[in-house]
């Protein structure tokens, strides 16, 4: 498990409150990449968490930061919309 940046963190508050069309007009390639190498993880992860209970702490540190389970939710579907990899 990797320890969230405050980028992190601000990155997966943007897909959970964003327009995935909107973002998918200004997301540059080193967004891209950004999202598939370090954000696309934490997400895959915490998916995995909430769907088959394997206890990666995800869940934890994201409340922590305020990011609550729907934000979780949306944030998971804006990057599979964005053609993020999640499942």
């Amino acid at each position: 498990m990797t320890d969230l940046s405050l980028e992190d963190i601000e990155f997966i508050k943007i897909l959970a409150h964003s327009d995935s069309t909107i973002l998918q007009a200004g997301m540059n390639d080193a967004t891209r990449k950004r999202l598939d190498e370090r954000v696309g993880v934490i997400l895959r992860e915490y998916y995995r968490e909430n769907t088959q209970n394997l206890g990666t702490k995800y869940t934890e540190q994201l409340m922590k930061y305020g990011i609550t389970e729907d934000d979780g939710k949306s944030a998971i579907a804006c990057a599979r919309r964005l053609g993020i990899d999640i499942s």
